[in-house]
C-alpha cells in the first residue's frame, strides 16, 4: 500500500488553492465557524438566525455550507454582535519572522 503524501505550505487553505482574496476568505470562514458555533450552542434554529440577523432563512443555510461570498466581513461581525458578542479588532506589530503577517480570529 503506497502512502499519499501531502504537503503543507502555509496556513490558509484558500492560498494553497490560489483562491484570490484569500486572506478576506479565510476570515470569513472562521467568522462563519464563530457564528455557527455560537447558534448551536444557544440552540438557534436558521429561521431564528434568520430573524436575528435580517436575512432569509436560505441565505443563512448557504452561509454555514460555506457560502458566504455574498457577506462582507463587516456584515459577519454584525451577526456575531446580534448574537451578544462584543467584537475587538486589534492591531499589533508583527513579531514572527517565519509567519509572513496575517488576519486572524480568536
Amino acid at each position: 500500500m503506497s502512502k499519499k503524501k501531502y504537503e503543507s505550505v502555509s496556513r490558509n487553505v484558500f492560498k494553497d488553492l490560489g483562491i484570490r482574496n484569500a486572506d478576506e476568505h479565510l476570515v470569513k470562514a472562521q467568522l462563519v465557524f464563530k457564528i455557527e458555533t455560537l447558534m448551536k450552542k444557544r440552540g438557534l434554529k436558521q429561521i431564528e438566525a434568520a430573524d436575528l440577523f435580517g436575512i432569509r432563512q436560505p441565505d443563512v443555510s448557504k452561509m454555514l455550507s460555506g457560502d458566504f461570498r455574498q457577506f462582507s466581513v463587516e456584515r459577519l461581525l454584525r451577526f456575531l454582535v446580534a448574537l451578544d458578542q462584543d467584537v475587538e479588532i486589534r492591531v499589533k506589530p508583527h513579531r514572527d519572522s517565519k509567519n509572513a503577517p496575517a488576519l486572524h480570529v480568536s
